[in-house]
């Protein structure tokens, strides 16, 4: 089987993005690691499948896939360089553009400067809908890690995510808590993990070990989840700019559990390319 690839990034953090409106695209977890590879594959944080729409009231249907061949619910980088593909592809000319997901319906919108604006839902708060092992909704939650204990924010963007506030991003122990907190056993579905450094209330910069994935150069849907959980603690003002090693997104909440997270950020192709499995 012989496929067509678009090689993407949004802020570094990179795709291979496949056409299966056009050409059928059946991927197993196997083949999806192969492709994530970037010694024997093409290299990618994740797979994205533009795929025709299962709803009428939207336009198309977006799945993603993680390098270890697991499926996963959101992602908002990914959910940008989705808008981009489908503009320079040809397959709409719509600037508002209606997409269906695993977890729900979003809506992504075409800046006059050519940022990607995405409409990431209302976050999911309660515990038992993230899923997150708790009694009752807080803001910040105790956790025990090893030896350590923590404070950190639970929160869904479609996909489940633990807020750890730090010093600083560049001292912070991303490679050893990542991991432990990516499986703890209060998160069900296991989680991604941002550490958030506060540098003002409009200004965090943060760094996220997404879930089946490892450290990226950046995350949507964690920039989203970091924004919402300093807002929550009542640090962070309504726009909030974030500073991610791969660049910078804006994200605004409102404070309100039935308002939409906003972001914006760019979303770049690469090159495009065909690969055997």
């Amino acid at each position: 089987m012989i496929l067509n690839f678009t090689k993407m990034h949004g802020l570094g953090n990179d795709f291979v993005v496949f056409n299966a409106i056009e050409q059928e695209v059946q991927l197993t977890p196997e083949q999806c690691r192969f492709i994530a590879d970037r010694r024997f594959g093409v290299g990618c944080d994740q797979i994205l499948l533009v795929e025709p729409s299962r709803d009428p009231q939207t336009d198309f249907y977006y799945r993603i896939f993680n390098r270890d061949g697991s499926e996963v619910e959101q992602c908002g980088n990914g959910a940008r360089c989705f808008a981009r593909f489908v503009q320079d592809q040809g397959l709409t000319r719509k600037e508002i553009i209606e997409v269906g997901t695993h977890s729900g319906h979003i809506r992504l919108y075409i800046e006059s400067n050519g940022n990607i604006r995405v409409n990431m839902g209302a976050p999911v708060l309660a515990p038992w809908d993230i899923p997150f092992d708790a009694k009752q909704q807080a803001a910040s939650y105790p956790i025990q890690v090893g030896r350590e204990n923590l404070d950190i924010g639970a929160i869904s963007m479609g996909n489940p995510h633990a807020v750890l506030r730090v010093e600083s991003v560049e001292q912070a122990p991303v490679e050893r808590l990542g991991p432990l907190l990516e499986r703890h056993p209060r998160f069900p579905q296991r989680t991604n993990v941002g550490f958030m450094e506060v540098v003002s209330p409009c200004h965090i910069r943060l760094r996220v070990y997404e879930r089946g994935t490892g450290e990226t150069l950046a995350c949507g849907t964690g920039a989203c989840a970091a924004a919402v959980s300093g807002r929550l603690l009542g640090l962070l003002e309504e726009e909030v700019r974030v500073s991610l090693p791969g660049g910078e997104l804006v994200i605004s909440w409102q404070d309100n559990n039935n308002e939409p997270v906003w972001m914006s950020g760019p979303a770049a192709s690469v090159y495009q390319g065909r690969i055997e499995l």
